[in-house]
């Protein structure tokens, strides 16, 4: 990274200052220099080179030590022995020293936080480790787990970085070939809604004008480096809820996935064990598609028998004939509060065990 990193400035300080500029590293070698020729170079310098604190004139070009102290890393040389030259080896050493710290610590961040997003870290290693890299502990987060549906020829990730300039305070984290997650630096006062409105642009952005499909999970904000992989967590659940259960929205808030939420977490055996208890009269699976449907625009109008018909462009009559079937052979009632909710939950239920067939 250092390399290329300093080839860009080294290029553009060529066409400022007139005169042949490089930088040498540990081994001695050239690493970059605006005569890309003499990359690679060995070049016989001092012994002491790395330890010198002040610019030296050495075979006609002036160099200068920058880096960590004392011991630098690298040295940068000027062609010429005049003042000009110092100066302007001086006047580099400090920009490229400033410039490398800033893309370290912009890196080493965002490697610190997906370690700790995936928890990858030592939990008495996280506030060390921030305070190090100068990362804000105590301000408001949180992470929006971004998934992409489609493939395109487009990078969600750039896309996404570019939405969210701001390196010292967003970040974006490639998880996967199909996860990105924007841990998201918010304000204390910020709301579940507030969090929806940005993934919303997230995805009307990829969608409209890049043609890429995505979905979002929103975990809830924490305050706190450490509570940052809850959050995470938050928002993967929120994505595998929304694929069993909610399969037609683009964006989920861990915060409102309510009953699914409970369903998800529960082993296998006991949402066998209830569909048991539940249907004792007859299996669920007794019910033909028409019937689902039918049961589906039921709950849809709050169990309203005279607006569902209306939907359905069926009789009254009718729809109470198809009630009365159902309660025939599973012996609930879906008229009748408390059966209704039972079914209810008994459908996500089903739905759920046919996505997750071998989970415990």
């Amino acid at each position: 990274m250092s390399n290329r990193l300093f080839q860009g400035i080294i290029h553009q300080a060529k066409e400022a200052i007139g005169r042949t500029v490089g930088v040498v590293g540990e081994t001695m070698t050239v690493i970059a220099c605006s005569e890309l020729g003499r990359v690679g170079e060995v070049i016989d310098l001092p012994a002491d080179i790395f330890t010198n604190q002040e610019c030296f004139v050495h075979k006609g070009y002036t160099y200068k030590a920058f880096g960590s102290r004392p011991h630098c890393e690298h040295v940068l040389f000027v062609e010429g022995d005049d003042d000009n030259a110092t100066r302007c080896a001086a006047l580099l050493a400090v920009s490229l020293v400033n410039i490398k710290q800033y893309y370290d610590e912009k890196y080493d961040r965002v490697n610190f936080i997906k370690d700790v997003i995936l928890d990858n870290i030592l939990s008495g290693d996280i506030y060390p480790k921030a305070r190090e890299l100068r990362f804000n502990s105590d301000v408001s987060r949180a992470v929006l787990l971004i998934r992409v549906n489609s493939k395109t020829d487009i990078s969600a990730f750039d896309v996404i970085q570019n939405l969210f300039p701001d390196k010292t305070k967003d970040f974006v984290i490639n998880i996967n070939e199909t996860d990105i997650a924007l841990v998201k630096e918010i304000r204390t006062d910020t709301e579940s809604k507030d969090l929806e409105k940005l993934a919303r642009s997230i995805v009307d952005t990829l969608g409209s004008e890049f043609y890429t499909q995505t979905t979002v999970g929103i975990g809830t904000a924490v305050e706190g480096i450490k509570n940052l992989a809850n959050s995470f967590k938050e928002a993967q659940v929120a994505l595998e809820v929304c694929k069993v259960f909610d399969t037609e929205k683009s964006i989920i808030s861990y915060d409102h996935l309510g009953i699914a939420r409970l369903i998800y977490q529960l082993p296998n055996t006991l949402c066998n064990m209830f569909l048991k208890e539940v249907f004792k009269k007859g299996s669920i699976e007794s019910l033909d598609q028409e019937t689902l449907f039918t049961i589906q625009k039921f709950f849809e109008n709050n169990l309203n028998v005279s607006e569902t018909s209306r939907k359905l462009f069926v009789h009254r009559n009718t729809l109470v004939y198809r009630l009365e079937k159902i309660k025939r052979l599973t012996g609930l009632d879906l008229r009748e509060f408390d059966d209704a909710i039972v079914f209810k939950v008994a459908l996500m239920v089903k739905k759920y065990l046919n996505a997750n067939p071998a989970k415990f």
